[in-house]
């Protein structure tokens, strides 16, 4: 069943339009609500930075994904150990893999947050 998540319109120019609204930088998409993502390059990327995905838990976040910028970068061990402990999956790529595959899960249903590094 389709959930009530923004698709994600366009992306690039160090932003990104969801459902028709500019967003400018990196986002955070949980719960079918964008956020501002205080996030600008892997090299920066924590654990902490995935705070409220932690926070929501496994009820509603089956997994991450994770959009690495304009190449793919694999994220730091803290990042990806973290987020297996809380029993979260990630699956990482590019910035604009991320987003067309993003659309074409939430169209499933899928419990997932975006987390996506403007490009």
């Amino acid at each position: 069943m389709a959930r009530d998540a923004p698709t994600i319109d366009a992306y690039g120019d160090g932003g990104f339009r969801l459902a028709g609204q500019r967003h400018d930088g990196s986002v955070l998409i949980l719960a079918d609500t964008a956020r501002t993502w205080d996030v600008t390059a892997m090299a920066d990327l924590k654990l902490s930075d995935f705070q409220a995905v932690l926070d929501a838990g496994v009820t509603d976040v089956e997994f991450v994904l994770l959009g690495t910028g304009a190449r793919n970068a694999l994220p730091p061990r803290e990042v990806r150990e973290g987020l297996r402990a809380a029993g979260m999956g990630l699956e990482f790529m590019d910035t604009a893999a991320a987003a067309k595959l993003y659309n074409l899960l939430t169209s499933e249903g899928r419990r997932l947050a975006a987390a996506l590094i403007a490009i």
